[in-house]
């Protein structure tokens, strides 16, 4: 799921510091054990006859995410007569902070709630008790969601406290009118060298920049990060200096140095540079298409996709950028019918193709995506099934490790492309101080 925001944003940063916060002091107050501040890990929810599934249910969620939950719901009250489903829009500026406050006051949480995927691990590391243990009934879903969400969904003990929603698979958009008019084939951008010298001859015949960045929120770093198959974090240790880290950001300098890049500010601004033409492609998540046919409806049929560049020709050309979890909270008091609609609306084949159709939420559970709607044709992309293009990408994305220190590592990270790409620093340099100050304050080694 998406919102007008990068990943991870400046508010989540001082929401993620407020619940590191929030453990430190309820540890010190000896907190009663199973308390969702506690460093015990939550109960472990067991299966039940269908019987057990009745009374009540709270959802917390936001944007189209609560759309999706509000007219789905009645067909699962529906089926279990007597069950009533509360969904409550929080809204996403007021998400994390009401989550963070139910977490460490161990009261006031519904009994699932939405919440986007690397931001989970946050909750994780810092509240453990917080969420109801899947594991047991979550093992036959094992295989069948997008790896990468389904790590997510799980702590480092590989225990599965959640179940993935939709997820964020990358490919390249790109602008066939003005690639047409460059003399410049999509299709033959195999690694990203190919793109920097498409990039090259496309400013040359058009005038035009290759890609936006954000300067000061970007998340295509880290984008290039996993599709090498790393985080910010390896084994525990700190990883933004290590060599994949150091190809990403030389990278990002290249095209800076070559003049490739319009910057924007914020998401209306990146939204702008795309819709005004300053730039003619966008390595993004499937979600940017949803973004493209509502808010760019004059320029139906100028866009496609194709697979992302890789690093090296036959390597990895994807990654992923969002997606989002349901979750059933340990507060619950009703966790077998929790559980039964969580399943409801994310290991259902049907519903989860109805909320692509409906909500433009790309499914994480992978059946889904063999169904004959994500092969149709889409006109606003002249013709091409890009959904097809995603689909086939996302068993593709390579998993990478999460930990609750993350919303810290990017707060550090956007000031060292903020310094790489807008100051010219050089990047070993600048990956190098920021790797020590991310060691220096999550009391982590860097990672060899």
């Amino acid at each position: 799921m998406r919102t007008k925001r990068t990943q991870w944003t400046r508010r989540s940063v001082l929401v993620a510091g407020a619940a590191s916060a929030a453990t430190a002091v309820l540890g010190a107050s000896g907190c009663a054990a199973g308390s969702s501040g506690t460093k015990k890990a939550g109960p472990k929810l067991a299966a039940a006859s269908s019987a057990a599934i009745k009374g009540n249910l709270t959802v917390w969620s936001w944007d189209v995410a609560a759309t999706a939950l509000k007219r789905l719901a009645p067909e699962f009250e529906r089926r279990h007569p007597g069950v009533k489903i509360n969904i409550v829009d929080i809204g996403y500026d007021n998400a994390y902070d009401k989550i963070t406050v139910g977490l460490k006051s161990g009261k006031g949480l519904p009994d699932i709630t939405t919440v986007e995927g690397p931001r989970f691990q946050s909750f994780v590391g810092n509240f453990p008790s917080g969420f109801y243990d899947l594991s047991a009934l979550a093992a036959q879903y094992n295989g069948k969601y997008d790896p990468a969400a389904w790590r997510t969904a799980s702590d480092d003990k590989g225990r599965v406290l959640a179940l993935p929603w939709d997820t964020g698979p990358c490919a390249l958009f790109y602008r066939r009118d003005l690639f047409q008019s460059a003399g410049v084939d999509p299709n033959s951008l195999a690694t990203w060298d190919d793109y920097v010298k498409a990039g090259e001859q496309i400013k040359a015949k058009t005038g035009k920049k290759l890609l936006t960045l954000d300067n000061a929120e970007d998340n295509t770093f880290l984008l290039l990060l996993q599709q090498q198959g790393q985080g910010y974090f390896k084994d525990g240790k700190v990883a933004v200096s290590s060599a994949k880290a150091l190809r990403a950001m030389q990278l990002l300098r290249t095209l800076r140095d070559k003049g490739l890049i319009d910057f924007a500010q914020g998401w209306d601004g990146y939204v702008t540079s795309q819709k005004t033409g300053k730039s003619v492609s966008a390595p993004y998540a499937a979600w940017w298409a949803g973004t493209l046919t509502t808010e760019m409806k004059e320029l139906k049929g100028k866009f496609g996709v194709v697979p992302l560049p890789a690093f090296d020709a036959g390597g990895v050309r994807t990654s992923n950028n969002g997606g989002s979890l349901l979750t059933v909270t340990s507060q619950t008091a009703n966790a077998q019918t929790a559980w039964a609609f969580v399943q409801f609306m994310l290991a259902d084949p049907g519903n989860q193709v109805s909320m692509l159709k409906e909500e433009g939420l790309f499914p994480a559970y992978l059946p889904a995506l063999q169904d004959p709607y994500v092969s149709q044709p889409s006109a606003y992309f002249g013709g091409q099934p890009v959904n097809r293009t995603f689909a086939d990408l996302v068993k593709s994305i390579p998993p990478i490790e999460y930990t609750k220190d993350g919303a810290k590592a990017n707060e550090l990270v956007w000031a060292a492309n903020a310094g790489v790409l807008l100051r010219g620093k050089d990047p070993k340099k600048t990956l190098d101080s920021t790797a020590e100050q991310l060691a220096s304050a999550t009391s982590r080694e860097i990672a060899s």
